[in-house]
């Protein structure tokens, strides 16, 4: 039954309002995994980001995908919004409040790729200013430091903080970004890692076409 609702939801919901609305500039969308394990690692700016990302995705396959996304927000009060994030958008909900160890923390993202899902993930940690990435956090590390098999494909966002900023809740067409790169093999050290994905981002940031040349060095910065 989860599977059939968010189908639905995104067939007649999401995917015609993000590919309508959205201007969307797509670069290297076949580099997205096809089947899982595997994980997709992204900047974060907006709400938009993660229903950005997964309409990328066929209808057929968007029920193994799989947000990672925080419990206290999408979960803390209950009701709607939690219905939505856990039946509609499929969340694997993250305890940020710092009480339990890494195996604990990362058990529901460990059992998801065991079973083959494909999941979001946004290593910055939170959202950001918009267009301004944030360093990137090592948890992301753990989960694949023994896993060579499973692909760690990073994808850059750009201009969906203006579409949809934080705190906003109107949505305002704007052109924007979603450039793929290619699968991330470096995996020996923590600091290789994190350096390889964020030296991917920068990479894929001259890609996108609505980057500003008048923004500041700073607002480039990835």
């Amino acid at each position: 039954m989860d599977r059939v609702i968010k189908v639905l939801f995104f067939a007649l919901l999401v995917k015609p309002v993000v590919l309508l609305l959205l201007g969307l500039n797509i670069i290297g969308r076949d580099n997205l995994p096809k089947k899982g394990p595997a994980i997709v690692i992204a900047n974060h700016n907006s709400h938009l980001d993660t229903l950005v990302l997964l309409s990328l995705f066929p209808l057929s396959v968007i029920h193994k995908v799989r947000p990672v996304a925080a419990a206290d927000y999408f979960l803390g009060n209950g009701g709607l919004l939690a219905w939505i994030a856990l039946k509609c958008i499929g969340i694997i909900p993250l305890d940020r409040s710092g009480g339990a160890d890494r195996e604990v923390l990362f058990s529901g993202c460990t059992r998801a790729l065991s079973e083959g899902d494909i999941l979001v993930l946004f290593p910055e940690g939170s959202r950001g200013k918009p267009e301004q990435m944030s360093r990137l956090k090592k948890g992301i590390y753990y989960l694949i430091k023994e896993r060579a098999d499973i692909p760690v494909v990073p994808a850059m966002l750009h201009g969906l903080g203006r579409a949809l900023p934080k705190g906003e809740a109107l949505l305002v067409p704007f052109n924007c970004d979603v450039v793929i790169g290619e699968n991330l093999t470096e995996r020996e050290t923590a600091a290789g890692f994190m350096n390889s994905a964020t030296a991917s981002f920068q990479q894929l940031s001259e890609y996108c076409i609505t980057l500003s040349s008048t923004e500041s060095a700073e607002d480039k910065t990835l």
